[in-house]
């Protein structure tokens, strides 16, 4: 171990009292936000945080991260929970260990940029909610994009951590954009911004080992800031890649406890307690403390997420990730769209589709939001381009990125894309080379009068603002002007085993067929709906207590049958599933051919439907907030 402190195995100890090292490697813990994000879906509630809260807080972590990325809109929008209350509950079991959270820039924790008013306000309510640190990045790299939400940070006493998204366009560190020098001048822009740290997100797990080696290296002797290394382990190569990492004096490493590790996650905080257990960079970790979380973990909390678990894969890595460059969440979100469009059969021709897209889109590194909109365009032209017709169908966000609502992309966007993106584009067909968020007129004004009084304070308004139709059906769930659909609630652990019983008697053959199901008599109020996985399929299992039970709740809303009444005149069809957004037009309306309609929303990614016709709108047949299946008519035009 030269380099590391030579020590006879004897001296060893388990203890957190054993002798301080030199030079401590610190670790922030990523478990209750990266972690359940990358391998649950970000479906973990704060209910299932608190049995662990005050043992993590005893650890001796640098931070832990508890918000930001999807949890906020995963909260309001699946968990029916207050994204805010999050933070507050949190804050009174971990008084000592610092917070963290994903911010992504003027993104926030949304998927466009938002008015320079909404990013100052969200920053302050944040830090009033008790966030202690925040992570700093933006998809494409452009720090443009910090210049409103750091002064915040800096004014309210907090810490900014200055990320840099890190990507590749060939197998290994370098090339003609992500090269070394490209990641030294960022690192040196994010210093003298003002960054407390600064931090290499390798947000696919992209990094090779020795390449980590070479760039920590190289930073630690460009910046006077520590460095952080956040690298997820899809391609099996974090672990090595930390220990490269820690050769090259990195600061701060990104880890997660081992039941929210490895896969799309991140390398586990146990292993490297033990194999830095002496040296001059051990943690200081009590080995067993982490055990006994990790027993918690297991016994109260993970049966409750076994479901949400990617069963299809035995292994543990995806060495795609390093062909196609498509992080966890990103590759969940394709095949999951694909999966409703009856398309998976077409996932490795948007494999191969996806590196020209994102080519064609100015090389973005693919991170939220440029993965979403690589992907969900890539997807959109595997279904329906044609030969004579590439981009047929162009999401709004894809000409957002054309405009430069995203800011500055790597490499030039292509321009015979930009030029059909931006046709008849609202902002003007001519791109932007200013901030963007200089060209964003203030939004809070107009949302506060739009939501009136559903919005109780500043903390209710942000959620509108973020996300104007799921946040306002959040908001009535919040003040009961409308009853939460089952889905959105909680389970049990005694539900949860109840589900695994279930799933081992359809397994078995025990569970009544079609015929016999038939026969049985009507169901109860009582009866209770339960989802329940067997061998990665799904089913809906109905189950009445002996005696009768709690009522049942309202059942759950579906998506939107293909069409409820004959059309007549000519119809705007959803092409895909997804949710209504907005109308552009109303009934009576007069439209042109090829004029948007209605907004719909796939993959978190908004593609404004045209008008197949001239005429005028005869009807409009969904509301803002409706799941609409595929083929479902949306609007009729005469």
């Amino acid at each position: 171990m030269s380099g590391h402190g030579q020590v006879k195995l004897t001296e060893i100890n388990y203890s957190k009292d054993r002798p301080k090292a030199e030079n401590p490697v610190k670790i922030e813990d990523l478990s209750l936000r990266d972690g359940h994000q990358s391998l649950f879906a970000t479906r973990g509630r704060t209910e299932d945080m608190i049995p662990v809260a005050e043992l993590m807080d005893e650890v001796g972590f640098w931070a832990v991260e508890t918000w930001g990325g999807a949890t906020f809109d995963t909260m309001h929008r699946f968990l029916n929970e207050d994204p805010w209350e999050r933070i507050r509950t949190l804050k009174k079991y971990m008084k000592k260990t610092p917070f963290s959270m994903l911010l992504r820039g003027q993104n926030l924790v949304g998927y466009r940029n938002y008015a320079d008013d909404v990013a100052e306000a969200f920053v302050e309510r944040a830090a009033e909610n008790g966030m202690d640190i925040f992570r700093t990045f933006d998809a494409l790299n452009d720090y443009r994009n910090f210049e409103t939400v750091v002064p915040v940070i800096k004014r309210t006493g907090k810490h900014f951590q200055g990320c840099i998204c890190y990507s590749l366009t060939e197998p290994r560190l370098g090339g003609e954009v992500y090269n070394l020098r490209y990641y030294l001048d960022k690192a040196k822009a994010l210093e003298e911004m003002g960054a407390d740290t600064v931090c290499v997100k390798d947000m696919a797990g992209l990094m090779a080992p020795y390449d980590a080696y070479t760039l920590i290296k190289a930073l630690k002797e460009t910046v006077s800031v520590p460095v952080h290394l956040h690298s997820h382990f899809t391609s099996g190569m974090a672990q090595m890649t930390h220990l490269k990492a820690i050769e090259a004096g990195v600061d701060i490493l990104d880890t997660c406890l081992a039941p929210y590790a490895f896969r799309t996650s991140h390398p586990a905080i146990e292993p490297l307690v033990m194999t830095l257990l002496g040296t001059n960079r051990d943690t200081g970790f009590d080995i067993e403390l982490l055990a006994r979380i990790d027993d918690l973990l297991e016994e109260q909390v993970m049966p409750k997420y076994r479901h949400l678990l990617d069963q299809h894969r035995m292994s543990v890595i995806d060495i795609n990730v390093l062909l196609h460059q498509t992080p966890g969440g990103m590759l969940s979100n394709l095949v999951n769209q694909l999966k409703e469009m009856d398309a998976l059969d077409k996932i490795d021709e948007v494999f191969k589709k996806l590196p020209k897209v994102r080519k064609d889109l100015g090389q973005v590194p693919l991170v939220t939001p440029t993965s979403q909109i690589v992907g969900t365009q890539t997807v959109n032209n595997v279904l329906f381009d044609t030969e004579e017709n590439e981009y047929k169908m162009i999401t709004d966000q894809v000409k957002g990125l054309c405009y430069g609502l995203y800011g500055k992309t790597p490499s030039p966007i292509n321009p015979e894309v930009r030029k059909k993106a931006l046709k008849g584009y609202p902002r003007g067909e001519e791109p932007i080379t200013e901030r963007p968020g200089a060209v964003l007129e203030p939004e809070l004004e107009k949302a506060k009068a739009e939501i009136g009084d559903l919005a109780k304070d500043m903390d209710d308004l942000l959620i509108y603002a973020l996300y104007p139709v799921t946040g306002k059906r959040f908001l009535k769930w919040k003040y009961g002007e409308e009853e939460p659909p089952p889905e959105c609630r909680a389970k049990t652990l005694d539900q949860c085993r109840m589900e695994e019983e279930m799933a081992k008697k359809v397994l078995s053959g025990e569970m009544p067929g079609a015929a016999a199901e038939a026969a049985l008599p009507e169901k109860s109020p009582g009866a209770r709906r339960f989802s329940v996985s067997v061998d990665g399929e799904r089913y809906t299992v109905d189950v009445e207590e002996v005696g009768g039970g709690p009522r049942a709740a309202a059942p759950a809303p579906e998506a939107k049958p293909a069409a409820e009444s004959p059309v007549s005149g000519h119809a705007v069809v959803a092409p895909m599933p997804g949710m209504i957004v907005s109308h552009e037009k109303q009934a009576g309306d007069s439209v042109a051919e090829g004029e948007p309609v209605v907004v719909l929303e796939a993959m978190k990614m908004q593609n404004a439907l045209p008008s197949p016709v001239s005429g005028t709108v005869k009807e409009i047949r969904f509301n803002p907030g409706d799941n609409v299946k595929k083929g479902a008519v949306l609007a009729v035009i005469e």
